[in-house]
């Protein structure tokens, strides 16, 4: 392998890297601000005639933040695989049509759309909207029953 190439992996690499980074920060974050609210509604109970009760809306507005973190997670996982699909063509991995069309130092996101590459197929990927589908089911479920 010629030392361009390489040098055109490891660049690849890199964004496969920071957008890893990013969705895991992403998770990270969620967890912080969801737990932030659950602590918020926990200093709001209050005991009246015998029953606790607390601010339910500090639940609810933890729906908002789960839905906007589980979209910018998605986007980040979708970029992560139109790099890991760069980064196959470029190394010859796959036999797609694109690989002929990638140039030394490269990046054409754009070729890789639709299928796996898909915003909405990641967005329900089976690693994706089980955690943030959780999280929200909890949630509402407070406000409601709480």
């Amino acid at each position: 392998m010629d030392s361009i190439k390489e040098k055109h992996l490891e660049f690849i690499q890199n964004n496969i890297t920071r957008m890893n980074n990013c969705s895991f920060q992403i998770k990270g974050w969620s967890l912080t601000i969801v737990s932030a609210l659950l602590a918020l509604y926990a200093s709001s109970v209050k005991d009246v005639d015998g029953v606790a009760k607390g601010n339910t809306m500090f639940l609810i507005i933890g729906v908002l933040p789960e839905i906007v973190f589980w979209c910018l997670d998605s986007y980040y996982l979708q970029q992560e695989r139109k790099f890991r699909g760069v980064y196959d063509d470029v190394a010859e991995i796959s036999k797609e049509e694109t690989r002929n069309k990638i140039k030394p130092f490269e990046m054409p996101l754009q070729y890789y759309q639709g299928g796996k590459y898909c915003f909405w197929r990641v967005f329900f990927s089976k690693t994706i909207w089980p955690i943030y589908l959780l999280v929200i089911a909890i949630l509402v479920a407070g406000y409601f029953f709480l």
